[in-house]
């Protein structure tokens, strides 16, 4: 008899930070994420292809979840593409302006609102960030176990994982009971996309899309026929609001962040003065004492 399990992927649509600088930047610190070109998360990816190894190996349900503007629904599409079943997008001009405390808590009330689930999986961290905090904090808020830095589920029943992390110079593997958190490190290949996938679920939508690709839509009960639609050919990507997942407007997006970015500075590396070190027993052992002597060294 096949066991079913549910995991729910939290992914992030991120700015391309190799083209970041200072003119990237708002006056409140925060990123001006439409000054820059889109892409998904990396390790996000890494943990949205170990919810597919499970799905293969334990016929897992796998729901993708994330918070963003509209035009976030692409990093959702993208998943769909490559193998999960489900998606939901959490938008909301209070969700603007996030820092970590206020993302984790938005993002365990949407999966208080999806209901029961076995695991949920993120990437280590963002690489706009590079925080490694909604993670774990994601975990306390929902109150369940966490493994971080993991490479490898070993094995998953109902009620309990054993997973594979990464620690300095090897290894170890732990234990928990279900539900609970993972974060994944980049130790897997993403799938790529799938031609027949891509054929479908480019046609996924969510309902601000319907309006906006179709004036008609406006119309609610057009706009409700037409999601019930998509939603019977698993076309619908849903879209919740800070009011449908429950959460409290003093504790999501810029008022619910207590981090404030008070300065920002673009620091540029310039080379000052060199030496040259003849390749020779003699050179490196004058180098050796040199640094030495002015304790760079020992």
């Amino acid at each position: 008899m096949t066991v079913s399990y549910t995991v729910i992927v939290f992914v992030k649509q991120v700015p391309d930070t190799q083209n970041i600088t200072g003119e990237a930047m708002t006056p409140d610190g925060t990123v001006n994420r439409a000054a820059l070109p889109a892409i998904f998360n990396p390790e996000d990816l890494n943990a949205l292809e170990l919810a597919l190894q499970l799905k293969d190996r334990y016929d897992a349900k796998v729901i993708v979840g994330t918070m963003g503007p509209p035009n976030a629904a692409e990093v959702l599409r993208n998943a769909l593409y490559r193998g999960a079943d489900e998606a939901f997008l959490l938008t909301d001009r209070a969700f603007a302006g996030a820092d970590t405390l206020a993302t984790s808590y938005a993002l365990s009330c949407a999966a208080k609102k999806y209901g029961k689930f076995d695991l949920i999986l993120c990437g280590r961290q963002a690489i706009d960030g590079d925080t490694a905090q909604v993670g774990p904090q994601l975990a306390e808020k929902l109150g369940i176990p966490q493994i971080c830095y993991v490479e490898d589920v070993v094995k998953l029943t109902k009620g309990k994982i054993i997973a594979k992390r990464a620690i300095e110079g090897g290894y170890e593997v732990l234990e928990a009971p279900t539900p609970s958190l993972l974060t994944v490190i980049d130790s897997n290949v993403p799938r790529p996309q799938n031609a027949k996938r891509i054929m479908k679920y480019k046609k996924a939508k969510t309902k601000s899309e319907l309006i906006k690709a179709n004036s008609t839509y406006t119309d609610a009960n057009e706009r409700a026929m037409e999601e019930s639609r998509l939603d019977g050919k698993s076309l619908l990507i849903y879209e919740w609001s800070a009011e449908d997942v429950g959460a409290d407007r003093e504790r999501v997006g810029f008022a619910g962040s207590p981090t404030k970015v008070k300065e920002i500075m673009n620091v540029v590396l310039t080379a000052t003065d060199s030496k040259m070190v003849e390749a020779t027993e003699q050179g490196i052992s004058s180098l050796i004492q040199e640094l030495i002597n002015d304790h760079t060294l020992g």
